[in-house]
């Protein structure tokens, strides 16, 4: 196994933006594309070694970047969410990057592009979540800690089966919320799965969070139980 990066500049809606591709040089012939969708902060490293994790399993990641080249917050900064904020407040162009970067990731030369998947971590779950909305020809999508509300009109047929990996006491996605995203897909004939954690808030899977009295901290437990999931889930799609 030799896992690489490869930085891609790329046009788009808003553009250019930078996105990085990591797979395994050694393997041989096309492999399911899996597309990686990252938090409120713009793709950086731990989106990165996250990624080769998922490529060690067989899969060609791209780590999608949807604020564009150079946009790019921390943790402390106090305006953290501005990207994020802009793309929430114009959820059709959400939509138009979440689908530009999905076709980037079916051009890759080391992808199949007849199978891919999408996964996304809390803004990059709700990203996910509107590229199944979108009508995308991804045969499924995982939202880990993700954001639920619909977007301002109506959906377009969702193919994608769904897996939502949640924290039952997420402050940022309370129980109703859950039980409206539920709703949703379930009226949209949605082939969906919700594995709810209990104990477990928001940004379960970033080491780097511990606010708990936010009701934002890494639980390993959760972690691990939503990478399991994730790893079964694709097996599904693919296998």
């Amino acid at each position: 196994m030799v896992l690489t990066r490869q930085t891609i500049i790329h046009d788009g809606p808003g553009g250019p933006f930078e996105s990085v591709a990591v797979v395994d040089d050694a393997a041989a012939g096309p492999m399911p594309g899996i597309l990686l969708v990252p938090n409120v902060l713009g793709t950086k490293e731990a989106d990165f070694l996250y990624a080769e994790k998922v490529a060690a399993l067989g899969y060609a990641v791209l780590v999608a970047d949807v604020f564009g080249q150079g946009k790019r917050t921390t943790r402390e900064d106090p305006d953290a969410g501005r990207y994020m904020n802009e793309l929430n407040a114009d959820r059709a162009l959400l939509r138009d990057r979440m689908l530009g970067a999905h076709a980037l990731l079916k051009d890759m030369p080391a992808v199949d592009a007849a199978r891919t998947a999408a996964i996304g971590f809390c803004f990059g779950g709700k990203c996910v979540l509107d590229l199944a909305r979108a009508g995308a020809d991804i045969a499924g999508g995982v939202s880990f800690h993700g954001v639920y509300e619909a977007p301002p009109f109506p959906n377009a047929t969702i193919t994608a089966k769904l897996l939502v990996c949640h924290g039952w006491e997420d402050p940022i996605a309370p129980p109703e919320a859950t039980v409206g995203l539920a709703k949703e897909l379930t009226e949209a004939g949605c082939d969906w799965q919700i594995h709810a954690y209990g104990h477990t808030g928001h940004a379960f899977t970033d080491e780097s969070v511990h606010m708990p009295e936010k009701g934002l901290a890494y639980s390993a437990d959760a972690d691990r139980r939503s990478f399991r999931a994730m790893v079964n889930f694709l097996e599904e799609l693919f296998d």
